[in-house]
């Protein structure tokens, strides 16, 4: 017989698993790593537009992604168009950034996995003698030592010909040159620390779901167990 076990802290390690495995997702798929140096339109838009000033704006570029400005179609007109710039792996700009690409698809597919089980504990806590929440906390964290060689690696690539491209000459290994680093960038790194302190907190999941009070409960024959 399932019995139901919901604890506070069993209950944010949850919630925290499945934000955080939302959040590096998110960032990954996002265009927002580095923000391009301010860019104009060309003198033929300004014309469709009505002239004036030309109106600046900062293309992104991710990973994999990019956004940059529409040059406006008659009767249609879209701010940006945002979309893959790599066909396929191999188009990736930088060598550094496909083993970024690597390294956070496999802490990313860790940690969604784990949200995912982080449900189910709430009804079964051991498979095979073995604590759920301590096996999904040592899975959270390997997957945060993915996401760090993944964010290390990153920077890495600051000089390749596409960054270059947005960033201007200075661009280099660990230098962004003329780009700023956009929100997806830091909410990588903001989900990493999520990810230990997930790890850590697991265990506080573990103790607080295998307490002697949820044991008196079980044993008075309740199947849903509510505690503070």
């Amino acid at each position: 017989m399932c019995h139901v076990i919901v604890t506070c802290r069993s209950m944010l390690w949850t919630l925290l698993s499945i934000v955080v495995a939302f959040a590096e997702l998110i960032a990954f798929m996002s265009a927002d790593w580095l923000i391009g140096k301010a860019k104009t339109r060309g003198s033929s838009e300004q014309g469709e537009q009505g002239g004036g000033y030309p109106e600046p704006y900062h293309p992104t570029l991710g990973i994999y992604a990019r956004c940059i400005r529409n040059p406006g179609v008659q009767h249609f007109q879209r701010e940006t168009l945002c979309g893959p710039y790599a066909e396929n792996f191999g188009e990736i700009a930088s060598g550094f950034w496909q083993a970024t690409a690597i390294f956070l698809a496999l802490g990313i597919f860790i940690l969604c996995t784990v949200a995912l089980v982080s449900v189910f504990t709430m009804c079964v806590q051991s498979i095979m003698k073995k604590s759920i929440f301590n096996v999904c906390g040592l899975l959270q964290g390997i997957a945060g030592l993915f996401l760090i060689l993944g964010l290390i690696l990153y920077p890495a690539g600051w000089g390749c010909q596409k960054a270059i491209g947005y960033c201007g000459h200075y661009a280099s290994a660990y230098k962004p040159g003329d780009c700023s680093l956009g929100w997806a960038f830091y909410t990588a790194i903001g989900g990493t620390v999520l990810t230990f302190i997930c790890a850590v907190f697991s265990a506080q999941a573990e103790i607080a779901t295998s307490s002697d009070k949820v044991q008196e409960e079980i044993e008075e024959g309740k199947n849903l167990i509510c505690l503070l």
